[in-house]
């Protein structure tokens, strides 16, 4: 069985286009979900959206395979572009899920809160979104090159596969809450304890929301400019979006998008300086990353409403959440082989091989993914 041909960095880009189209309708049809409460149907112009963004993108795939028909007899089965296999599984389960979203809201209705995210047909559909809009990500990654066009492509499909995975996750998003601006009730178990608890774990979860996916792209190659800037500005907006901009929610993620680009900065030159091959160099990424983006937001939260946390509070969500990027940092990091022994009997000690990683632009062993 022959190799399909790798998808070009302009079908990257043309994927992650068609996937923005799928994200957009999922962020207005989210909007419509919390801001009109008389929805009774789900032919409305937000589906409308959605799903228009999800037939291109399923139709756009399966192009990719079968306009490389001529070298590939069993076309379906053996011409997919490295990382487009998975989207093409992606395409299938957000196709059923689809179908049976509108059996499950024949019989139960229309969801607006908490309980439209838990809809097992909207878990599904979250799933195969994923999927399909990350193919560029897997063919960036399995191309190994560093060119403009195939780079934002692919940062652009991680962002969107990391956006599909937020609006799961949305009840603990960092950007929406306001809480340390509300006075700390210390009592455990009052309402101001509960909702301070609350609000310190979305600061946790909205981290290895963020932290995951550019520790993984770290992993491959050197920082990518724009990178996390992305990822803060498409995630932050999708939250405050939904909530229909209210302003001190929307300073506060602005800040936390001018922290990301310093971020961005301040990796790019921790790359040139210690290299691919630093000690601790993605613990130290993920420590950064969370450091310096929700210390700009709570400052901004400061600046407009005024933080009335504790002292203890607001500076340990900024420390608490550095530790768990720097452990989602080492998770991600390459392990370093063990020690080779030495020979026994006067031959100098063991030698310690290190894996290294490889210049950035390197070919990489292509991957069906």
């Amino acid at each position: 069985m022959s190799i399909a041909s790798p998808a070009s960095p302009r079908e990257d880009a043309l994927t992650t286009f068609f996937g923005a189209w799928l994200v957009g309708g999922a962020l207005a049809d989210g909007w419509a979900h919390n801001n009109i409460r008389t929805l009774e149907t789900i032919f409305t112009p937000w589906h409308a959206i959605l799903y228009s963004g999800f037939i291109a993108t399923g139709l756009w795939t399966v192009f990719l395979a079968y306009r490389r028909r001529a070298a590939h007899r069993l076309w379906w089965r053996d011409a997919w572009p490295a990382g487009y296999r998975t989207g093409l599984v992606g395409a299938v389960i957000f196709f059923f899920a689809g179908n049976l979203d509108l059996v499950w809201h024949s019989v139960f209705g229309i969801e607006t809160d908490l309980d439209a995210l838990f809809s097992p047909t909207h878990v599904g559909l979250a799933i195969g979104a994923g999927l399909l809009l990350t193919s560029p990500l897997r063919s960036w990654w399995a191309a190994g090159s560093t060119g403009t066009l195939r780079t934002a492509a692919g940062v652009g499909a991680l962002v969107l596969g990391t956006t599909s995975t937020a609006v799961f996750l949305i009840y603990a998003s960092a950007f929406q809450t306001v809480q340390p601006t509300v006075p700390y009730a210390g009592a455990q178990g009052t309402p101001g304890y509960l909702a301070a608890s609350m609000a310190l774990t979305a600061y946790l979860v909205t981290t290895a929301l963020l932290v995951l996916p550019l520790t993984l792209v770290l992993r491959r190659r050197a920082a990518v400019p724009g990178a996390a800037t992305a990822l803060v500005a498409v995630v932050a907006a999708f939250a405050v979006g939904l909530l229909d901009l209210p302003r001190t929610q929307t300073v506060a993620a602005v800040a936390a998008v001018g922290g990301a680009i310093a971020v961005d900065l301040l990796l790019g030159y921790l790359d040139r300086t210690r290299g691919l091959d630093a000690p601790l160099r993605l613990p130290v990424a993920g420590a950064v990353f969370a450091a310096v983006v929700w210390s700009a937001h709570l400052l901004a939260l400061d600046l407009v409403a005024g933080v009335r946390w504790p002292v203890e509070l607001w500076s340990g969500t900024v420390v608490m959440s550095a530790a768990v990027g720097a452990l989602i940092g080492g998770l991600a990091a390459r392990p370093v082989p063990a020690a080779l022994p030495g020979p026994v009997g006067g031959v100098p000690g063991p030698v310690e091989v290190r894996e290294v990683p490889g210049r950035v632009g390197a070919p990489s062993a292509p991957a069906q993914g």
